[in-house]
This record gives C-alpha cells, structure tokens and sequence, in this order.
C-alpha cells in the first residue's frame, strides 16, 4: 500500500490545473476576470481615496460611483451599500484594502 501513495504523491502535482492543457484556459478565465476587476476596483479607490471617503461621508458622489461601477454594484443595491459605507466609515477611512473588498463583495 505504501508504494501506491508514493506513485500518487509524485504524480499530484502534475494534476496542477496549469499543467493540464486542457484545463487551463477553462480553469484560469475566472480567475483573470476577477484579477482585473479586483485591479480596476483598487485603482478607483486608491487613485482617489479622499474623494471616495468624502462621497461616502456626502452620501455619494462621483468618486464612489465610479468605485462601484468597476465592482459592478448593481444600481438597486447603491443606495443600501452608501448606507453600510456610512455606518462602518471608521474602518474604510483608515483602510483602503477594507474598502475594496467590501465593494468586490458587493459587486457581480
């Protein structure tokens, strides 16, 4: 039996999805498209954090929406994500990262 685990231990990580070629691209595509939305959602936040904070402090503003544009927030749910961002302002003024995760979580 312990030969067997051996082979199966040596042999796992060519199971790696890269290493499989016709899994890659079926496998690695969501997680491109996530990268990239996590990125435009970072640069809208970080590239002008105070604007962002001020609008969450307004009540909105075209710094947030355009944080919730590339998070894909839908339209509906803005107006109850502005009110959560208010509440918690404490932990998003402080923390950019917060704040992007918040809004990937939000968006679609």
């Amino acid at each position: 039996m312990r030969p067997h685990l051996l082979v199966l231990l040596a042999a796992l990580p060519a199971c790696a999805p890269d290493t499989l070629p016709g899994l890659r691209t079926s496998l690695s595509a969501p997680f491109v498209r996530d990268d990239a939305r996590r990125g435009a959602v970072e640069i809208a936040v970080k590239a002008d954090f105070a604007a962002v904070i001020a609008d969450i402090v307004a009540g909105g503003g075209p710094a947030l929406e355009r944080a919730f544009d590339a998070a894909g927030v839908p339209q509906s749910d803005r107006p109850a994500r502005r009110l959560q961002l208010s509440g918690d302002l404490g932990l998003y003024e402080s923390n950019p990262g917060a704040l992007v995760t918040a809004l990937l979580l939000w968006g679609g």
